[in-house]
């Protein structure tokens, strides 16, 4: 499914939308893009006693708690002046407002007992609270940080809760979690404001009990933070890396088996950094350097993506998309790895493209811009109710060469004549490993079992794609994951089913290039690329290009 201006929550193995949704510039949810909340950062504090690392508040990003001792800026009843001030319309007291902590620990619990995707979640409890830009902001860092550093939490605190973890109701386990994430990994809220907002919070939740122990652990971690903020050592690099970067050892060992320790830790320690900001400008309406111009003039530090051609890197300046450039078509909120896969289609003008799953129609509209509104880009769903969004997409930007469809990814022979496009697209549902830094709860809720289901998925979506192509056309397979067994060895599963499909090596050289000179693509690369998080602070994609050599069946 396309990486667009939402990001997607997840479907199960045997569906057929995207299992590891795909991100965007908006996807972490919270601080809208280019918000700039929080503009001071909340620097996190480095295990092991490092320097802290100062965050600034950017477009796409998590934004960093506002600097300061008043961490969140609450509104009381009453605070204002009149008459009526607290009250409501009719007379009755209002509802008292809640502080970006409640917030944040009604998201967290609900993330954790209802498997709601970050993102979503947080965003809905955003436009529910009302908080101030701060306090958004504020919110947004707990939510994403809790999740993102669970494991390093719960081995802090462990030895500090005397009936163990496993014993505690929900709400206090993430009640604790995200004030020990504020004490161990956040160095401008002062201790003593975060613990004593746990405490405010526990007693309004529970009972005397409770926030007397709430109290009691977090006082004891805040006593022992130089020894609580050293690395864990344990002899077996999986469980090393696991723990202090927060990581089930079972997809650690993967990685390093694949990748090698070094590389596994460098791909985990960028999982847990902020994502930026990123648009895709429309060639048909403006060049990238006259929309880099218009951005700088609204307030936006942009410049130009080092990986996509079409790609502007962005910060700060307001919700981008919300702004005028946005709603005339100018650009579509999308990470630069998902640009990439358009561009390695190299669509031409006349041709007709079969986009297999297509919401929410970032790369359907990218492979229409490409083709200069020319040709015809069928874009597939599974569901219903996406065909709109893409619709909706496809007429901001002034497109009229997407014709949307709805059908199950695994069925299209039955819809489509054999041979009938030029290029076929199958962006697969994935684990989606490639995007924890905008849904960290991914590494929690997959399993082993979930990446064998999806690649069984993925090889029969395959396939199905496959009979679509025309001889001497293409069909382009990409994910949003760095799991090998969703990838590369899917690909060569694949080649090894269907002899008339070879790789195909002849990219785009504005698409080489980047990847040249980072060294991805080397001497030997054969048709097929796998970016990871750290590469260009993007997201972990795969994208492969193959060619449909003869009239042999398929």
């Amino acid at each position: 499914m396309s990486g667009g201006e939402d990001q997607r929550g997840g479907a199960g193995a045997g569906a057929r939308g995207r299992t590891g949704a795909e991100a965007n510039g908006q996807a972490r949810g919270g601080a809208p893009v280019g918000a700039g909340i929080g503009a001071g950062g909340s620097s996190r504090q480095k295990q092991g006693g490092g320097k802290p690392r100062a965050h600034q508040g950017q477009a796409g990003a998590r934004p960093g708690a506002k600097g300061g001792a008043r961490a969140d800026s609450r509104q009381q009843p009453g605070a204002r002046g009149g008459a009526a001030a607290g009250r409501s319309p009719g007379g009755k007291p209002a509802p008292r407002r809640k502080t970006a902590r409640e917030v944040a620990l009604d998201t967290l619990i609900r993330v954790a007992e209802a498997g709601a995707y970050s993102n979503l979640q947080l965003n809905r409890a955003l436009e529910d609270a009302g908080l101030s830009r701060a306090d958004a902001g504020l919110a947004t860092e707990l939510v994403y940080g809790t999740i993102q550093h669970r494991r390093l939490l719960d081995d802090k605190l462990d030895a500090l809760v005397a009936k163990g973890l496993g014993k505690l109701a929900p709400w206090v386990l993430a009640l604790l979690r995200m004030s020990a994430y504020q004490l161990l990994l956040l160095d401008r809220i002062p201790p003593h404001a975060a613990v004593n907002e746990a405490v405010v919070i526990a007693k309004r939740r529970g009972h005397a009990g409770i926030s007397g122990m709430v109290n009691g652990v977090l006082r004891s971690m805040e006593r022992n933070l130089t020894e609580l903020r050293q690395p864990a050592e344990p002899a077996d690099p999986a469980k090393r890396i696991g723990i202090n970067h927060s990581y089930p050892d079972w997809l650690v060992r993967r990685w390093i088996d694949v990748y090698g320790e070094e590389t596994t830790e460098r791909i985990c320690a960028s999982g847990n950094e902020r994502p930026h900001g990123s648009l895709r400008i429309n060639p048909l309406k403006l060049s990238r350097d006259k929309a880099i111009a218009l951005l700088a003039e609204s307030g936006c530090e942009a410049s130009p993506s080092a990986l996509a051609a079409e790609g502007v890197v962005v910060s700060g300046g307001g919700n981008l998309a919300q702004s005028e450039g946005y709603r005339d078509g100018w650009w579509t909120l999308q990470d630069e790895s998902s640009m990439l896969v358009a561009a390695v289609c190299a669509p031409e003008a006349g041709m007709n493209v079969l986009d297999c799953c297509a919401a929410p129609g970032g790369k359907t509209t990218h492979l229409a811009e490409l083709m200069e509104d020319r040709g015809q880009v069928v874009a597939n769903d599974v569901h219903p109710h996406k065909q709109q969004l893409i619709d909706e997409h496809a007429e901001r930007l002034g497109l009229r060469a997407v014709r949307t469809v709805v059908g199950d990814a695994g069925t299209l022979s039955e819809r489509f004549a054999p041979g009938s496009f030029d290029l076929v697209l199958l962006d697969a549902p994935c684990s989606g490993f490639g995007v924890i830094r905008r849904k960290p709860e991914i590494k929690w809720t997959k399993s082993e079992a979930d990446v064998a289901a999806i690649a069984a998925m993925q090889s029969k979506l395959l396939d199905e794609a496959a009979k679509l192509v025309r001889p001497g056309g293409a069909l382009v397979y990409s994910t949003c994951t760095i799991e090998q067994d969703e990838n590369e060895r899917q690909v060569l599963k694949f080649l090894s089913r269907h002899e008339s499909f070879r790789l195909d090596a002849d990219w785009p050289e504005r698409v080489l290039q980047p990847l040249r000179t980072s060294g991805i693509a080397g001497e030997g690369f054969g048709g097929m690329v796998q970016l990871l998080p750290q590469h260009f602070g993007s997201d972990g994609f795969f994208i492969a290009r193959l060619k449909r050599l003869s009239e042999q069946p398929v």
